[in-house]
């Protein structure tokens, strides 16, 4: 083993700068018996890289080459498969497992141990070493004893410091034994005699290196002598060092006990200063200024300095209840006697500031109230400002009230709600009958319903005014029903004064209503503290055992505050104005009995009026409450629209003189226009087209069923008049909703007067077309054009034969009575006479066109031709209509 070993080192190794440490003689398990090397090497350079490499014989020759390597630090297992008995087995883990046995158990263990050393001294990696003996791990020569020696040295090397040691000789010592040997120049040919000669210069070294040791023998006496006295003054320096240690130790407790002195008088300064600070904090968040009491319990509430020293005062009251006390002071008696007092003054000042605000409500509700007479008779609210002011100089103080003594607050709210809805009560009802007056005419009028205006001032009831405006409206309509043949959709020069006198009302009350709703409700918000942001970190109070304690309210509290407030600015609205709804809409029914029209006014109005609040607020009471009436008014509108159409279907027509137009195409006319001007950039122009869709199409039904029930004049006429009268309507208003409608009118327009000229003109020369027919069905028939004429009831003698009967002055005798007859069944109003006249024109001379082209190509060259022409018909026409 050793030469194979001393060969691998030569022939694989040295060249790759590796020294082979160990080796062992192994074959695959389970396969054929193949043999090889594994060698544990080492690198020669720095750093130094273990390897375990597999050495094979080649099958060519009887060198060795090296057929794989595995680094060490890859390995992560070794398994010895038994560590009690012999066996030559093993595993070793690399990325997969590989087993080996080896010739020897002997040989496997030295190179397992020497894997355990390299692993040891250049990796300190974790290998596991499975079933293998720790004995073969930790002593070394116990596995060496089974091993030959001379075997054993070479593999493992006997230790870690033979591995260090067992290095190549360099070029110098070779150099050196080259010489020596030069010297001895029988070294090779006699090696035993060499080998004498060396042992015996080694013995004359040994020789002298005793002589040397026992000269220096002396010395060594003088050095023991040292050492003694060294020694004897080391015992000297403990002795000092133990008295010094000891004297040290009663200077620490000294000082221990200074320090624990120390210590305390420490804690007791930091005592007495956290005590001062306690007082100081008690002194000044607890302490209220005699001048704060002295406003809290006799402060004036009238005059302005008075309101801001109570203001100032109450302030300071209310930080000193809300002031957050620190654990313990709450058990204090002066904290609890000054907590008493702040809860006798807090319940007092309430008290007082309670008496006086009711006392101020009910002040200037009688105020107001005696005012009412200078407004009684013009269409204007009362201003509330002045009063508004008064009170906003108490809103700080209404504040304190809310966060203080909540019941007292709200019996404020109260009592405001109840004065003020009375007062808004009295000026509303007053308010409107005003404008029910204006809008129903005359005072000679009301005073017949009970409406007196003596020294200016208004009595009456609702109910007269009603009755008023209907009368009103009554009169009004039997003067203009010349002008409505059907009640409602016509409109004359007084309607129209009526309607704008309307429209001015009705917009100054919605005008005079708005401002009036919104400062109210910003003067509810602003004095009573509602709709507030909360403040951050605000502290509130609650009283325990005649005591205060202040706590934090949570965020989840502000929101749900934030939205009862909301709701509470809701609800005192709704009860201040209750009766603002109800009256607005006993005013629109009055207005639309007076006249239906009056929704096209109110819809355009209120929808002007909601938009805008809602752009200011869109959870205020007056976008709410206008809102609602808007929903009236729009059913008051569709209301109007419906009426026209069961107005246009129960419509009858005269059996004994002619329809003409329509009276609800004119009243759409008069509708449409009216609605134009009064929804020119409108909000609500959606609701107008629905409208103009609706009623279009009534009245597109309506015409033709009357033009089917119509017995004087023909069903084309009253088509044809109306719906032109229809088409130049819409053309003249461009309404960009009914373009389809308008094209479909001009559509009907054109087809019946078509119609109507074609039934009308007839065939005037009846015989002529009775031939020309017959000749086209023989052409039809498969008849040759220019062999017709030789068809017997079809020749020329027949077609000259026809010809004659109608002469010029037959054709224009019966153009005259044509006119007559058409002059007869149109209208004077819609002046379609001319216009029908020449389409009857163009029909005619069509017709005569058709009956030439039929002689030029079947009877060709015959020379026949009609007793009048072209010039002579438009000579006709012409005559007979100037004749008229």
């Amino acid at each position: 083993m050793t030469a194979i070993k001393h060969a691998l080192q030569r022939d694989i190794f040295t060249p790759n700068d590796e020294r082979l440490l160990g080796i062992v003689n192994v074959c695959k398990a389970g396969k054929k018996k193949k043999n090889c090397f594994l060698c544990a090497t080492v690198t020669t350079e720095r750093p130094v890289q273990v390897k375990v490499v597999k050495v094979k014989k080649s099958d060519k020759g009887d060198f060795y080459k090296r057929q794989m390597a595995w680094e060490l630090r890859d390995l992560t297992e070794v398994d010895a498969k038994d560590a009690n008995k012999e066996n030559p087995e093993f595993d070793l883990h690399f990325e997969k497992v590989y087993k080996w046995v080896a010739s020897s158990t002997a040989e496997k263990n030295s190179f397992i141990s020497c894997i355990w050393k390299l692993n040891q001294r250049y990796l300190r990696k974790k290998v596991e070493f499975v079933n293998v003996s720790s004995q073969l791990l930790e002593e070394l020569p116990k596995t060496e004893e089974s091993v030959p020696s001379g075997e054993s040295q070479s593999v493992t090397g006997a230790d870690e410091d033979t591995l260090d040691d067992y290095q190549e000789l360099n070029a110098r010592e070779e150099q050196d034994i080259e010489s020596m040997m030069e010297v001895c120049e029988y070294a090779i040919s006699n090696a035993e005699a060499f080998a004498e000669k060396l042992s015996s210069e080694l013995q004359v070294l040994d020789g002298a290196n005793i002589q040397s040791i026992m000269a220096s023998e002396k010395q060594v006496n003088i050095l023991m002598q040292l050492l003694d006295e060294a020694l004897a003054e080391v015992d000297t320096i403990e002795g000092k060092l133990s008295s010094y240690e000891e004297m040290l130790q009663s200077v620490k407790e000294q000082m221990d006990h200074i320090s624990q002195s120390n210590r305390l008088i420490q804690l007791s300064s930091t005592n007495n200063v956290h005590l001062l600070e306690e007082i100081e904090f008690l002194v000044n968040y607890m302490d209220l200024s005699k001048g704060h009491i002295r406003a809290l319990q006799e402060g004036d509430l009238s005059s302005p300095k008075g309101i801001e020293a109570c203001i100032n005062a109450s302030e300071a009251l209310l930080h000193c209840m809300n002031v957050a006390l620190r654990p313990g002071h709450d058990r204090l008696l002066a904290v609890k006697q000054q907590q008493l007092l702040f809860a006798e003054l807090r319940d007092a000042f309430a008290r007082r500031l309670t008496n006086h605000l009711n006392n101020v409500f009910v002040h200037q509700g009688h105020d107001q109230s005696s005012s009412l007479s200078q407004h009684s008779m013009e269409l204007m609210l009362p201003k509330h400002s002045p009063l508004h002011r008064d009170l906003l100089r108490y809103a700080k103080l209404m504040e304190w009230l809310k966060n203080t003594q909540r019941e007292k607050y709200e019996g404020l709210m109260g009592t405001y709600v109840d004065y003020m809805t009375r007062l808004y009560e009295r000026e509303i009802k007053d308010f409107f009958e005003v404008a029910k007056i204006k809008m129903t005419g005359t005072s000679k009028e009301g005073k017949k319903f009970g409406l007196h205006g003596s020294s200016g001032k208004l009595t009456g009831s609702t109910s007269s005014l009603n009755k008023l405006a209907v009368q009103g409206s009554s009169s009004r309509r039997s003067q203009s029903s010349s002008l409505l043949d059907m009640g409602n959709m016509s409109a004359s020069d007084l309607d129209v004064a009526d309607r704008t006198k309307f429209d001015k009302i009705f917009e100054q009350v919605l005008s005079e209503l708005e401002p009036l709703c919104l400062a109210e409700q910003d003067f509810i918000s602003k004095f009573f503290k509602l709709q507030q942001q909360p403040v951050v970190g605000g502290v509130q109070s609650e009283e325990v055992d005649g005591g205060m304690r202040s706590r934090v309210p949570p965020a989840a509290d502000h929101r749900h505050s934030m939205s009862s407030e909301k709701d509470t600015v809701r609800l005192m609205m709704n009860k201040i104005f209750h009766s603002i709804e109800v009256e607005l809409n006993n005013l629109i029914a009055l207005g639309d009995k007076i006249d239906s029209f009056n929704s096209l006014y109110m819809l355009v109005k209120m929808s002007h009026h909601v938009w805008t609040a809602e752009n200011v607020d869109p959870a205020s009471y007056l976008s709410t409450t206008l809102g609602n009436v808007l929903v009236t008014v729009k059913r008051n509108f569709d209301k109007c629209i419906s009426t026209q159409i069961k107005q246009m279907e129960e419509v009858k027509i005269s059996k004994k003189s002619k329809v003409g137009i329509l009276p609800f195409v004119t009243g759409f006319e008069e509708f449409a226009e009216l609605a134009e001007t009064i929804f020119r950039n409108a909000e609500r122009r959606g609701d107008l087209d629905k409208a103009y869709v609706k009623l279009i199409r009534a009245v597109y039904m309506n015409v033709e069923k009357v033009a089917s029930e119509s017995q004087k004049t023909p069903r084309d006429v009253v088509m044809m008049e109306n719906f032109h009268h229809i088409f130049s309507t819409l053309s003249r208003l461009k309404i960009s909703c009914l373009e389809a409608e308008r094209r479909e009118a001009k559509q009907k327009y054109t087809e019946h007067l078509q119609a109507y000229v074609i039934n009308s003109l007839g065939q005037p020369l009846e015989k002529l077309n009775h031939f020309f027919e017959g000749v086209e069905a023989r052409v039809a028939q498969g008849v040759r054009e220019e062999e017709v004429s030789y068809q017997l009831a079809f020749n020329k003698q027949e077609l000259r034969k026809v010809i004659k009967e109608y002469p010029g002055k037959e054709v224009k005798k019966g153009l005259d009575n044509l006119y007559k007859k058409v002059d007869k069944h149109l209208c004077e109003e819609e002046n379609l006479l001319q216009v029908v006249w020449h389409s009857m024109q163009d029909e005619f001379i069509c017709q005569y066109k058709h009956f030439e082209d039929l002689i030029g190509r079947c009877y060709p060259g015959s020379g026949i031709t009609m007793d009048f022409t072209i010039q002579d018909i438009l000579e006709y026409f012409s005559s007979i209509a100037q004749s008229h």
